[in-house]
């Protein structure tokens, strides 16, 4: 007798899926809300008949079999809508009746899913645990009555400055041969890093824009925002807000028009500009931002017909090389807003870093640089840039330091460094590693998501559906369905809580250094690792 389902080379069971749904028939009173909620469509309702053996006890009477039908959940095995594991039916479950499981087994979904030559796509780097960050640790305390060693009782402020810091005698000169200095802005040296609008979905974006301006306006912490690649709402532009956002521009000018026809309208300048030639997590193919994000809106920031995928765009035409560009792009930025706004590029973790470098310690326009390493997290990257390519920052942001070092510029041009801060949780500490190592700032995007938002997605390939735009808690989807979950308050007040704690960490970590009239930047002398290969190429102290 052949099966009611037959079996074809391409079917799978649902053991060979990375997530069961685990479903409690005696719990379950068939509300529907499992189904309505799941964002794959994972499950969806089924009938099953069931034979039940009823064995009589009268004398003479056959048994008989009574075959009995009821309604229940059923898991979808076709690969398309295979479960996440984001548990969005655990949560509106009213009875705890259905649960997803991971697999016990390695995941097989990999080799299925490829139909059509499609690859499998998941949002989201897959970071290995126990990073170089999480290793260092801070060894320099100081033993003097200092009163900044108790950063609870003692208050102090972090501030880092943004731009081309020259010393006052060559301020005057400039000022007095071109009438000009550079423009410089004291930040706090937290920033939130390029997460586009269209990437992020418009409650996310407001809630992080709220808890910014909370953070400015009434707690008095200068906290900066980037709006990554593609443009940001036109409303945005036009507002007295802009003060507290880093406007990122891709070398590809990818979403310029929008800015272009506010630049007249504009009630005041933005913090600064952030000129996009890589991501850590994408080095040099750029990202995907799928057709599923790109609604009318988007489409119309962009300059794009609606409904179409949107790969980043290469390096414009009119340039030939990085140095060229960065040059031509640093300068052009520069003049369209008068030369009052800090400009810089931000590139990937790469040897070639240095190069970028050495040409913007002769550019007097360039107002820093921003590096992204290897553990930068993006749902718009392919899996071949996120686990294969790429730089490990905090080696590379220490070559870059010592570079400046050698020329005497390491107090001039200020370095940002992010990618896979605080992965495993510890923010504040990985922060400040990176500062003694010689950034004037860290960017951080993915904690973000993950602490102000409830992003869902883990290094064990949980949800990491990112990039295709059915985030079950609504962040990275521009479907109205999904995004109205989120609560815009509830975002801004753990953006806000987010930075509060982190500040009062930091402090725990700066203030034993003696050091709590400015940050310990590149106070490497205070680091040391137990791993001597680390501490050697770091150029900091071996202890075990």
């Amino acid at each position: 007798m052949l099966p009611d389902r037959p079996i074809t080379p391409t079917t799978l069971s649902v053991k060979d899926l990375p997530w069961q749904i685990h479903w409690d028939k005696d719990k379950c009173t068939l509300c529907g809300r499992c189904t309505a909620v799941c964002p794959v469509h994972a499950i969806e309702p089924a009938v099953f008949r069931k034979r039940m053996f009823n064995a009589s006890l009268t004398p003479g009477q056959a048994p008989t079999n009574v075959h009995q039908v009821y309604h229940g959940i059923r898991q979808r095995t076709d690969p398309a809508y295979a479960c996440v594991g984001c548990a969005s039916c655990t949560l509106v479950c009213p009875n705890d009746a259905i649960m997803p499981m991971r697999s016990d087994e390695s995941d097989k979904l990999r080799y299925h899913i490829n139909r059509g030559g499609q690859p499998r796509s998941r949002g989201g780097r897959r970071n290995a645990p126990g990073g170089i960050l999480d290793q260092i640790k801070f060894i320099r305390i100081s033993m003097l009555t200092d009163p900044a060693l108790d950063a609870g009782r003692h208050e102090f402020e972090l501030r880092t400055l943004l731009g081309r810091v020259l010393p006052p005698e060559e301020n005057m000169r400039r000022f007095r041969e071109k009438g000009w200095i550079p423009p410089v802005r004291e930040i706090y040296p937290l920033i939130i890093g390029g997460m586009s609008f269209g990437a992020l979905s418009p409650n996310m974006w407001e809630g992080l824009q709220l808890g910014v301006t909370y953070l400015n306006e009434e707690l008095g912490l200068p906290v900066r925002i980037c709006t990554g690649e593609g443009g940001c709402p036109p409303r945005l532009l036009r507002s007295r807000f802009l003060q507290y956002v880093i406007l990122q521009i891709a070398s590809g000018y990818f979403g310029w028009d929008e800015i272009i026809h506010a630049l007249p309208e504009m009630e005041v300048d933005p913090c600064a500009i952030e000129i996009k030639y890589g991501q850590g997590a994408k080095p040099g193919d750029g990202g995907l931002l799928m057709w599923y994000k790109v609604n009318k809106l988007i489409a119309a920031i962009r300059g794009v017909p609606e409904g179409v995928s949107l790969p980043s765009p290469p390096t414009h035409q009119t340039k030939y090389s990085i140095e060229e560009a960065v040059a031509k792009m640093i300068q052009s930025m520069s003049m369209a807003w008068g030369f009052r706004v800090p400009v810089y590029p931000k590139i990937s973790g790469t040897s070639t870093a240095l190069a970028v470098l050495n040409n913007l310690t002769r550019n007097p326009y360039a107002a820093g640089l921003a590096i992204d390493g290897e553990d930068g997290g993006t749902g718009a990257a392919y899996n071949v840039s996120m686990n294969h390519m790429g730089h490990p920052i905090a080696s590379n942001l220490r070559d870059a330091y010592l570079t400046l070092v050698k020329v005497g510029k390491q107090n001039e041009i200020p370095l940002f460094a992010g990618g896979g801060v605080g992965k495993n949780g510890n923010l504040a500490a990985n922060a400040a590693a990176l500062i003694m190592l010689g950034a004037s700032g860290v960017q951080i995007g993915k904690y973000v998501m993950q602490a102000a938002a409830g992003c869902l997605g883990s290094e064990n390939d949980r949800c990491n559906i990112c990039n295709i735009g059915l985030c079950p808690k609504g962040i990275t989807s521009q479907d109205p369905r999904l995004y109205r979950r989120l609560d815009v308050d509830m975002v801004a007040q753990r953006v806000v809580d987010l930075f509060l704690s982190f500040d009062v960490e930091l402090k725990k970590i700066v203030a034993p250094l003696g050091r709590s009239t400015a940050l310990p930047i590149g106070m490497s002398d205070a680091l040391g690792i137990g791993d001597a290969a680390a501490a050697e190429r770091l150029n900091i102290k071996y202890v075990v």
